[in-house]
C-alpha cells in the first residue's frame, strides 16, 4: 500500500464484499454520492446474493461454532450455493445466552442455539428455499401486544446500545483485512499522516474527551501529551490487554472481532507521541485473540500498513506480542512493564511515570483494548462528534460484560449516563425465575456493590466512584436475593489473595488476613469485635499497599458491609446466612407433616444421616452427622425439607 489512494481505492472495490450486510453502512459515509453509486453496482453485479455470519468468539466457540461453521461450507456444496452465498466467522455478536449465533444478510435473520445438525436444515430451506426457520430465530416477546419482536434493531438487548468500540464485531471477518478495510479501516492512520501533525491528533484526543477504558479513567490525550513533551528518542506504545477481572470479556471480544481496530489505533498513538514501536500484551488464556492478533499483524505488514515508510511518509511503526501468563497484577502498568522487559510482574513506585520512564526505560503509554477500540473513529468523525455522546466528564460510550444473575448474558455497549436500571432491565432483562435483584458489582475485585435504590444512576466514572464502586474495565456481575452478600465479598478476596505479587506486606499479608476474617464469619466463628478489626484492617490496606490492586482490595468487603450491615451482623450475632447460602450457617430439617415416608432421601444420603421408617415414621435428619450437601432436598419430590 504505497499511498492513500490505494488504500481509498481497495475500499471502494472490496466494500460490495460487506454491502449485504451494513447497505450504505459504514465504509460509504466517507465517499461522495458517485462513489456510493459504484460500490451499489458492484453489489449488484456479483453472483453472491446472501451472507451468512457464524459467531466465532470464545464463548460460540465453546459451543461448537468451528462445526457449524464447516457444516455451512459442506452444506454449500452439497445444495450448489457456494457461489451464491458467502460464509464466514465473526466475532460477537453480544448475546452470548442465545449462542451460537448465526446470521443470515440481507434478510437479517438471527438464529439463535444452533447446533450443528441444524446447518442442512437452514442451507436448504432458508438459503436455497427462502423458507425462514421459525424455531431458531431469534425474537422477544413484546410485553404489551404479546407478539414477537424479530427486527433486531427493536430487540430490546440491541435497541439501547450504541457501538462504537465494537462497531465491526459481529460484522466483519476478523481474519480478513479487506473487510477491514471496506468499514473504512486505516483511513484515520492515512488522514493522520498525511493531514494532521502529531499536537493536531493528541489535541482531537483532549478535544473529544475520550478517558481510558481500563479502569483508572484518566484522560487519553492528557497521557499522550506527556509522552510526547518527553524529549525526542526511543518511545513505546503498549496495549493493556491483560484483562483480568472475573467475568470479564470486553477486551478480549473486541480482539476476536476487530484486531486491525487496535493495531491502526496504536499506529496513530505511536505518530503522536513520536514512538516507532508498539507491543500488544495479552494474556496466553486468551488463544484466538492470540491468533487473530498475530494474523491482523501479518495482513498489515504485507499490505504496507504496519512497517516502513507508512503511506510514503517516512513513518516507521512495528508491533509485537507479548504473551502474559495471566496474573492479574500484570493489569497495572508498571506490573506490566516488567513482564514485558522479562521480569516479574511486580509493580513499582510511581513517579516517575511510564510516560516518563517506562518499558526499557523509554518513554511509553499504554491504554487498554477498548480505549484504541474508539480512536480511529474520533480521528474519522471528529472530537466534537465523540464528545457530543455521554456525560459532561465521561464522553461515548462503555462496553460491560452483563454477567451473573441475568436474563441476557452478553456483551453490551451503551452510552455514557444510561441507568443501571436500563442496562439490567431493558437490555439485560432482570434476573431469571422471577428472582428478587439485590445488587450488582461493578468494576470487579477492586469495585464495589450498587443496590436496588441506586439503580436509577447514571453510569459514569464519578457517579459510580461517589457510590463506593467504580468503572473498572467493564465487568457487571448481577446478583439476586439468592446470593449472599457475605459469601461475594469472600469470593473476591479470595481472587485478590491469590493474585496479589506479594511484594508489599500489608497487600500479601493484609489480604490473607482478611480472607481468614470472612471466612470466620461464614463458618460462624465472627464476632462483633472480628467485624470492627476487619473494617480497621480494610483501611489499613488501601492506605498503605504500593498498587492499586491492595489500594482496591478492601473495596468488595467495605462496600457490602456498608450496604448491607444487617446481613454481616446475621452472620456474627444471629448465626444465620439470610440467603441460605454459608453452609455452616444452615440446617437441614424434614417436615413431618410433609414426610410421605418414602424414604428416597435416606436413601441418597451419602453419609446416612437420615433416619425414620418407610411407610410408618417421619423421617429425621441427624444435624451431627449431616454434611449439608443438599442432596435430600433435590431428591423429596414433595418439598418436605428446609434448609435453613
Amino acid at each position: 500500500m504505497k499511498s492513500v489512494q490505494e488504500l481509498k481505492a481497495l475500499r471502494d472495490r472490496v466494500y460490495s464484499q460487506v454491502s449485504l450486510r451494513v447497505g450504505n453502512g459504514s465504509a460509504a459515509q466517507a465517499a461522495t454520492g458517485e462513489e456510493v453509486n459504484e460500490q451499489i453496482n458492484i453489489a449488484e453485479g456479483s453472483t453472491v446474493r446472501k451472507n451468512v455470519l457464524v459467531c466465532s468468539g470464545t464463548g460460540c466457540t465453546s459451543s461448537r461454532s468451528p462445526e457449524i461453521l464447516e457444516n455451512f461450507r459442506k452444506a454449500l456444496e452439497k445444495f450448489d450455493l457456494q457461489d451464491e452465498v458467502r460464509v464466514f466467522k465473526t466475532g460477537c455478536f453480544g448475546l452470548c445466552q442465545r449462542g451460537p449465533i448465526v446470521v443470515v444478510y440481507p434478510d437479517n435473520v438471527y438464529y439463535c442455539h444452533v447446533k450443528p445438525e441444524d446447518v442442512d436444515e437452514i442451507a436448504y430451506e432458508h438459503l436455497k428455499q427462502g423458507n425462514v426457520i421459525e424455531r431458531l430465530e431469534m425474537y422477544d416477546i413484546d410485553p404489551e401486544t404479546q407478539e414477537k419482536i424479530l427486527d433486531i434493531a427493536k430487540i430490546p438487548f440491541y435497541a439501547k446500545q450504541m457501538r462504537i468500540a465494537l462497531k465491526n464485531c459481529g460484522v466483519i471477518d476478523p481474519e480478513n483485512i479487506e473487510e477491514y478495510i471496506a468499514m473504512d479501516g486505516y483511513q484515520a492512520l492515512a488522514k493522520v499522516l498525511t493531514e494532521m501533525t502529531p499536537d493536531d491528533v493528541i489535541d482531537t484526543m483532549l478535544a473529544a474527551g475520550l478517558r481510558g477504558r481500563g479502569g483508572g479513567g484518566f484522560p487519553t490525550g492528557k497521557k499522550w501529551r506527556f509522552a510526547a513533551n518527553e524529549p525526542k528518542g526511543q518511545k513505546y506504545v503498549i496495549c493493556n490487554a491483560d484483562e483480568g477481572d472475573p467475568g470479564a470479556f470486553m477486551d478480549r471480544s473486541i480482539m476476536e472481532g476487530d484486531p486491525h481496530a487496535i493495531i491502526e489505533a496504536m499506529e496513530i498513538a505511536g505518530y503522536a507521541i513520536g514512538a516507532n514501536h508498539g507491543y500488544v500484551y495479552i494474556r496466553a488464556e486468551y488463544p484466538i485473540a492470540v491468533e487473530r492478533l498475530k494474523i491482523a499483524i501479518k495482513q498489515a505488514k504485507e499490505m504496507g500498513l504496519l512497517g516502513k515508510d507508512i503511506f510514503g511518509t517516512g513513518f516507521d511503526f512495528d508491533l509485537e506480542i507479548r504473551l502474559g501468563a495471566g496474573a492479574f497484577v500484570c493489569g497495572e502498568e508498571t506490573a506490566l512493564i516488567a513482564s514485558i522487559e522479562g521480569q516479574r510482574g511486580n509493580p513499582r513506585n510511581k513517579p516517575p511515570f511510564p510516560a516518563q520512564a517506562g518499558v526499557w526505560g523509554k518513554p511509553t503509554i499504554i491504554n487498554n483494548v477498548e480505549t484504541f477500540a474508539n480512536v480511529a473513529q474520533i480521528i474519522l468523525k471528529g472530537a466534537d462528534w465523540f464528545s457530543s455522546i455521554g456525560t459532561e466528564k465521561s464522553k461515548g460510550t462503555k462496553v460491560f460484560a452483563l454477567g451473573g444473575k441475568i436474563v441476557n448474558t452478553g456483551l453490551v455497549e451503551i452510552p455514557m449516563g444510561t441507568t443501571l436500571r436500563e442496562v439490567i432491565y431493558e437490555i439485560g432483562g432482570g434476573c431469571p425465575n422471577g428472582k428478587r435483584f439485590k445488587a450488582v458489582q461493578t468494576g470487579g475485585p477492586s469495585g464495589g456493590c450498587l443496590t436496588e435504590e441506586e439503580l436509577d444512576v447514571p453510569i459514569d466514572y464519578d457517579n459510580l466512584t461517589a457510590r463506593g464502586s467504580m468503572m473498572g474495565s467493564g465487568g457487571m456481575i448481577v446478583l439476586d436475593e439468592d446470593n449472599c452478600m457475605v459469601d461475594v465479598a469472600r469470593f473476591y478476596m479470595d481472587f485478590i489473595v491469590d493474585e496479589s505479587c506479594g511484594k508489599c506486606t500489608p497487600c500479601r499479608v493484609g489480604t490473607q488476613r482478611l480472607l481468614e476474617m470472612l471466612t470466620a464469619i461464614t463458618e460462624g466463628r465472627g464476632t462483633p469485635e472480628l467485624l470492627e478489626e476487619m473494617e480497621s484492617l480494610c483501611e489499613f490496606i488501601k492506605a498503605d499497599s504500593l498498587c492499586g490492586l491492595g489500594q482496591t482490595a478492601p473495596n468488595p468487603i467495605q462496600s457490602t458491609i456498608g450496604k448491607f450491615r444487617e446481613e454481616y451482623n446475621a452472620h456474627v450475632i444471629d448465626k444465620r446466612c439470610p440467603a441460605k447460602v454459608c453452609k455452616a450457617l444452615l440446617q437441614f430439617k424434614i417436615d413431618p407433616d410433609k414426610c410421605r415416608k418414602c424414604s428416597l432421601c435416606a436413601k441418597a444420603c451419602p453419609v446416612e444421616a437420615i433416619s425414620g421408617v418407610t411407610g410408618k415414621i417421619p423421617f429425621y435428619i441427624d444435624p451431627d452427622k449431616c454434611i449439608k450437601c443438599g442432596t435430600c432436598i433435590h431428591t423429596c419430590h414433595f418439598g418436605a425439607i428446609e434448609r435453613g
